[in-house]
């Protein structure tokens, strides 16, 4: 005989016959309500690791996972600081810069963030030149005074590659007028497009050297670095602290975009916790198929009782069939929505092709396009969620089940 009994009993009640076939109904609503909660989890969860890994990758790709920076104006000894920032392990590369807000003057203004950097050395820690959209880094010689901007930033100003616009700076140039700001002009000779706005509306790149004569400075204002581990960014900065004295200060990306990346961690997981209520509610008809089949199964559980099943045995029987709903409602929700995440960044092109519509515009959000990014962790955590509650979703019918008398069951029988 087939064994486990509470098995071959529970698998033998799936099969709908004539008289249940509301039951069998049902169970196919149960089974599609936990596939389709599981679907929009997965989906939703994959979208939130999209714009969680764009929002990183655009944002460290215009600024440094650390920054060490003298705490009295330009850095005194460059080499000695670079040498100790390079010796430590975790650390990929580095790169000594300027930075400076100024007033850029064209066929119309704007104000950018200008950064002096060496372009030899700056691909080592971000990656502009890989988004530049006209010219090259490397066309940043020292004294030539050229200047790359952000896409949108030159299209604000007016300006193309071949143009030129002039650059007033916060430094003051001392006149028998009174003080006055320095002014430059610059030739631009590229632009880039990072998809952040942030980055493409507000900065622009010169030559290090440039960027110092302008500012009256003596040496670059810090140095950035790029780690091996983006989360081990603080305990690398307390590492360099201490080696480089009380004379630098450094700051990791953690403490200049703390706010951003927690926010979107809370969002992240307050979206995990609603939709998980979703899965817990198209549980619900699992409760009330079972409640049902344990009333049409009256009988037959008098029956068995009589033949000598115990109350565990009856608990058994209706738990099989409940995760066996359960089962089938994962399995394909899984399937599902795993291909749905994998797809959908093509998918939702094909909508707003052949309907027109633009989701998220470009003028609006920091990323123009709907991202899926799916991680197995989370398909297997939306999966272990979803089978505990079809499996506490068993516990209350079966347990009801187990508790049937067979002479008041039989009484009418």
């Amino acid at each position: 005989m087939f064994r486990p009994l509470e098995l071959f009993i529970g698998l033998r009640y799936t099969r709908a016959k004539r008289r249940n076939q509301f039951i069998s109904f049902i169970s196919t609503v149960s089974i599609v309500c936990i596939a389709i909660s599981v679907i929009a989890l997965i989906t939703v969860m994959s979208v939130m690791n999209g714009f969680d890994f764009q929002m990183k990758s655009r944002i460290l790709g215009a600024v440094s996972q650390a920054t060490i920076s003298s705490v009295d104006g330009s850095i005194h000894d460059v080499s000695k600081a670079l040498q100790i920032a390079q010796a430590n392990p975790h650390v990929l590369g580095a790169a000594p810069f300027v930075e400076s807000q100024a007033m850029l003057l064209a066929r119309r203004s704007g104000a950018a963030l200008v950064r002096g950097i060496d372009p030899a050395q700056e691909s080592k820690v971000v990656d502009i030149g890989q988004h530049m959209v006209d010219g090259k880094l490397s066309e940043l010689t020292p004294g030539s005074w050229n200047i790359v901007l952000g896409r949108d930033l030159a299209n604000q100003l007016g300006v193309a590659v071949g143009d030129r616009v002039t650059m007033a700076v916060q430094e003051m140039r001392a006149t028998p007028m009174g003080g006055v700001p320095r002014f430059r002009s610059f030739h631009v000779v590229g632009t880039f497009q990072l998809g952040m706005e942030q980055f493409d509306s507000g900065l622009a790149l010169v030559n290090i050297v440039d960027a110092e004569k302008l500012n009256d400075l003596s040496g670059p204002m810090g140095i950035r670095l790029k780690l091996d581990d983006l989360f081990n960014a603080r305990p690398v900065a307390h590492e360099l602290a201490n080696q480089l004295g009380q004379f630098y200060a450094i700051r990791t990306w953690m403490d200049d975009n703390a706010n951003l990346f927690h926010a979107l961690s809370m969002e992240k997981m307050v979206m995990f916790i609603i939709l998980s209520l979703i899965v817990l509610v198209a549980v619900i008809n699992l409760i009330s198929m079972l409640m049902m089949l344990v009333t049409d199964k009256q009988a037959d559980i008098a029956i068995l009782r009589t033949l000598g099943a115990t109350p565990r045995s009856i608990m058994g029987v209706f738990m099989v069939q409940g995760l066996l709903v359960g089962f089938v409602g994962i399995g394909l929700g899984v399937g599902l929505g795993s291909l749905l995440s994998w797809r959908l960044p093509g998918i939702v092109k094909w909508i707003e092709h052949t309907f027109h519509v633009t989701f998220l515009s470009p003028d609006v959000y920091y990323i123009s396009e709907v991202p899926s990014r799916l991680q197995l962790n989370d398909v297997v955590w939306v999966a272990l969620l979803t089978f505990a509650f079809s499996l506490l979703a068993t516990l209350y019918p079966a347990w009801r089940a187990s508790r049937t008398q067979p002479a008041q069951a039989l009484r009418y029988e």
